[in-house]
């Protein structure tokens, strides 16, 4: 059986592990807590790494930061995890979905302005795959309209656009570290704060509104309840984990770029006939090979196709069902415009084993499997 996500184990990691139970802190804020959140800041040239207990922490912190009041409207795609709404719904805001580029799965930056009311307040984008947003075009609506930008790059650590990492363009930035996750802590997350006067008030949002962080460093005499705030800080032990993942990071990008290209490579023949689709990655794109998918037929063929690729021993998912077409996305949010794509490509979506350790042979194996399902069809 090939799984379709395994979890990252080495000696390393045991270490730490170890370490951790013998160090001073076992809460948030110890020392591999703050190890991870040097480590990122240097490598993708943040500003400010929170460490948190979840990417749906993360988003939650960002609507508090931002300050989202109740019928403050935020336009972002349907097709996401429903984190990404919930962060803001739990405020009182109102998700505004949009449709998505067919190609990338990302939010159709030419429909975002016509969605913009009286009532907006940001735009959440959803960096799918770990395939950037076209955030230059993003950005320059955000500013003519005055508008936030919340970047859920909860599939994007160790992608670039144009340079910049994902998670430090928009306002806030918000990775996710769950187990399915290029890097993981089996639960967690991290805010990035991307604007210097919100550094501050970030801390106390994640220190249950105290300024323990300040009184930690010796800035006040103790600490107090001074804002609104949750505990999102994750265990020094969880870090551990990812600390040991992040020091071997380009070692495990480097490994999963090759399972990507690889199917890529022996799936095109089957592309070019026009049996599936295969994913784009546009120009100035640098992306993290946190998933490949193919696009089949229509929603028929893509459950044919994993049944078949499960009886061959080959662990293979679809992905999430629009949030606007859910129960709760009916209640608390609305389209806006045409839904051309969402729904229709989502229903074709189907995602391939990937994670690290995956070898050379298993890829072959899978891709045989996907020839023979065609070739049988």
């Amino acid at each position: 059986m090939i799984p379709f996500n395994q979890p990252i184990k080495n000696e390393n990691i045991f270490r730490y592990i170890k370490t951790g139970f013998g160090g001073k802190f076992l809460r948030g804020e110890g020392t591999y807590c703050n190890e991870c959140s040097v480590w990122m800041e240097k490598h993708f040239h943040a500003k400010k790494v929170l460490l948190t207990s979840s990417c749906s922490h993360s988003l939650e912190m960002a609507a508090l930061l931002l300050d989202v009041q109740p019928g403050d409207e935020i336009i972002m795609p349907s097709f996401t995890f429903c984190s990404t709404a919930n962060a803001f719904v739990l405020r009182g805001g109102v998700p505004v979905f949009v449709d998505i580029r067919p190609d990338t799965m990302n939010i159709d930056e030419t429909l975002i302005e016509s969605a913009i009311t009286n009532r907006t307040k940001g735009i959440a984008v959803v960096h799918y795959g770990g395939v950037a947003c076209e955030m230059d075009t993003i950005m320059e609506i955000a500013r003519r309209h005055n508008l936030f930008v919340v970047e859920d790059a909860a599939q994007g650590v160790m992608s670039e656009y144009r340079g910049k990492a994902l998670g430090t363009i928009g306002d806030i930035g918000c990775y996710s570290f769950h187990e399915t996750k290029n890097y993981s802590m089996g639960e967690g997350g991290a805010t990035l704060v991307n604007r210097s006067e919100l550094v501050e008030r970030a801390e106390i949002i994640r220190e249950k509104g105290t300024n323990r962080s300040q009184f930690l460093r010796g800035q006040v005499d103790k600490y107090s309840w001074v804002d609104i705030g949750s505990s999102y800080l994750p265990s020094d032990l969880a870090a551990a984990y990812l600390y040991a993942q992040l020091e071997i990071a380009d070692e495990i990008n480097d490994d999963r770029l090759r399972s990507w290209n690889l199917y890529y490579e022996l799936l095109r023949p089957l592309a070019e006939t026009g049996r599936i689709e295969m994913p784009s990655v546009p120009e100035g794109c640098k992306h993290n090979a946190h998933l490949f998918y193919i696009k089949a037929k229509d929603i028929e063929e893509r459950t044919a196709l994993i049944a078949y690729l499960k009886e061959q021993g080959v662990i293979a998912l679809f992905h999430y069902v629009p949030l606007h077409s859910s129960i709760a996305g009916r209640k608390y949010g609305r389209f806006h415009g045409e839904d051309g794509f969402t729904t229709r490509e989502s229903e074709r979506l189907i995602r391939l084993p990937m994670f690290y350790g995956l070898t050379e042979e298993q890829v072959r194996f899978i891709t045989e499997c996907v020839f023979a399902f065609y070739q049988n069809n």
